[in-house]
């Protein structure tokens, strides 16, 4: 229930924020966003920095691998690719990229510099080339102002909403909700009596599991998954002297 009065052929203001609506208490009359999207806001906000780290993390260990079919390269790392991965994280793009753009609407429309150094003068900040600080600067600055936008920056609710996708996609994928594909990851290098088993292995971002369909070897955890890098590294290196 608010606590508005009710009066006639008179429409109360509503919450800007997509897919809320609500209508506004009386106190909140004089803002665009109620206080409860402003509340969710700063939530995704806090924790968009720790998911940016965990999908960082992430991209760094996968960069290099390759889909089934994608080529005959030999450079496998046991860790599989996922692209929505690579694009959220990659410099100039993703999470940094599309906190950037509220950012600088907001530093417009408050009438500040964009990315000012410490002096105070407008230049190109060089953590903006590198996401992982990008985020973390970002982030602090919409938290700090966010109350600010919510009373009365015009597109606010706009805003909110796109954080509110944003925080949604990367929980997504660090809690692996959306179902990756399959990709190779080089051959299985268990030796066998008659040699090595040379089964293709492959391997799904949704589990840290390994499993040879031949030999039934298994590779469990991101150690084991090192573990099974180096070997098949190892008979690459043995087949390379064999053929010089």
């Amino acid at each position: 229930m608010h606590d508005h009065p009710t009066l006639d052929g008179y429409e109360w203001p509503t919450c800007t924020a997509p897919g809320c609506g609500r209508e506004l208490w009386t106190a909140e009359v004089d803002r665009l966003v109620c206080r409860i999207c402003e509340d969710k806001t700063t939530v995704r906000l806090t924790e968009l920095s720790t998911l940016f780290a965990k999908l960082d993390t992430t991209a760094a260990l996968m960069r290099g691998a390759r889909r089934i079919g994608g080529g005959s390269g030999t450079k496998n790392p046991p860790i599989p690719p996922r692209l929505e991965v690579l694009d959220l994280v990659a410099p100039g793009g993703g999470v940094a990229a599309r906190l950037r753009v509220i950012e600088d609407s907001w530093r417009t429309a408050l009438a500040w510099e964009i990315a000012p150094d410490s002096d105070g003068n407008r230049v190109f900040a060089s953590w903006r080339i590198n996401p992982g600080e990008a985020v973390k600067r970002h982030v602090k600055f919409l938290a700090d102002n966010l109350l600010w936008a919510c009373g009365g920056y015009e597109s606010v609710g706009q805003d909110v909403e796109t954080i509110r996708k944003l925080h949604a996609e990367c929980a997504a994928i660090v809690n692996d909700e959306r179902k990756p594909g399959r990709v190779a990851i080089g051959l299985c290098p268990v030796r066998l009596d008659d040699g090595h088993c040379r089964e293709q292995l492959t391997a799904s971002a949704a589990s840290h599991r390994v499993r040879c369909g031949n030999c039934g070897s298994r590779w469990e955890t991101l150690g084991e998954w090192r573990q099974l890098r180096a070997a098949q590294e190892q008979v690459l290196a043995e087949a390379a002297g064999v053929a010089a």
